[in-house]
């Protein structure tokens, strides 16, 4: 049950997984070549998310501020974005990442060979100290934890900001220097980054969410007691009510179609048209004909 130990015995995974990888030919055996990166991109999932359990239990107080991953979209972060980082220090090193300008590379590549150099440092100490006291984090490993931690954090911004953050042309980091906006092109390849405006849309989305739970309770839809349960019926009846309350009650909010669906935020924009059959439709209804609906929407029918 001990952090450490599970630390060893995943690591002790990793190590024989990247043996097997190095003692194959991917050109006679392609098959198993996948198969064996496959393996490695899990063993490595699994060794991080201990590491980063240690870190919590280690070094809670002394962890560098994640804020800046509020721009990456949730589907990334749940898909173990750290994962990703460390694929993309390694290619960097390797000389094999494409997608990055040779000057953006110069740049980046010293922050990704401390980055892999302080994990090896990491791995290093908490094998020894799993094989000596396994209960316990002494003062050299709580250091070493905490160097990681920044490199790591450090390395992660730095990909944020060459995506062009939360400037226009470029970023300027607190006590440096403004970042070139070309810098990373990996999590974007990845998946749609979100831009700060995007942001700013779905923080309407979510006040639109909440005026209509309070509408709704106004006008009796709801109760405060299906709130408090976690009524898996608000699941469906909330939106349901939300796209109603964006399109008639609050035309000018994120829902409006006076903007271009580019202005939009991406929840809403692949469905412009269909809104604006719904909205067509809604303006025709009489206020009970209103009420009516909105109360069969909030059955599970």
């Amino acid at each position: 049950p001990r952090l450490l130990s599970q630390f060893f015995f995943a690591d002790e995974r990793v190590t024989r997984v990247v043996a097997e990888i190095n003692g194959l030919d991917a050109e006679l055996d392609p098959q198993q070549y996948l198969v064996l990166l496959n393996q490695l991109h899990l063993s490595q999932a699994h060794l991080l998310a201990i590491l980063e359990r240690i870190m919590e239990e280690c070094i809670p107080t002394q962890r560098h501020s994640r804020d800046y991953l509020v721009k990456f979209p949730e589907e990334l972060l749940v898909d173990n974005l750290g994962n990703h980082m460390l694929f993309a220090a390694e290619c960097l090193l390797a000389g094999t990442f494409l997608e990055v300008e040779e000057a953006d590379g110069a740049q980046l590549r010293p922050q990704a060979r401390n980055l892999l150099c302080s994990l090896e440092l990491v791995r290093t100490v908490l094998r020894e100290q799993s094989l000596s006291q396994p209960g316990s984090y002494p003062e050299p490993v709580r250091a070493v934890l905490v160097q990681f931690d920044r490199l790591f954090a450090e390395f992660e911004l730095r990909w944020g900001l060459g995506l062009g953050c939360w400037g226009g042309g470029g970023c300027t980091r607190a006590g440096g220097a403004s970042q070139s906006p070309r810098l990373s092109s990996y999590v974007s390849s990845l998946v749609a980054v979100k831009s700060p405006e995007e942001i700013y849309r779905q923080q309407e989305i979510i006040v639109l969410f909440c005026e209509t739970v309070e509408r709704a309770l106004r006008l009796g839809y709801l109760t405060q007691e299906m709130i408090d349960g976690y009524e898996p019926l608000l699941m469906f009846t909330i939106p349901r009510l939300a796209i109603i309350s964006g399109l008639l009650i609050y035309p000018e909010g994120p829902l409006s179609l006076e903007q271009s669906p580019e202005q939009m935020s991406q929840v809403f924009s692949p469905f412009y048209n269909l809104l604006k059959k719904i909205r067509d439709l809604l303006r025709v209804l009489s206020e009970e004909e209103l009420c009516l609906l909105e109360r069969s929407l909030c059955t599970a029918e």
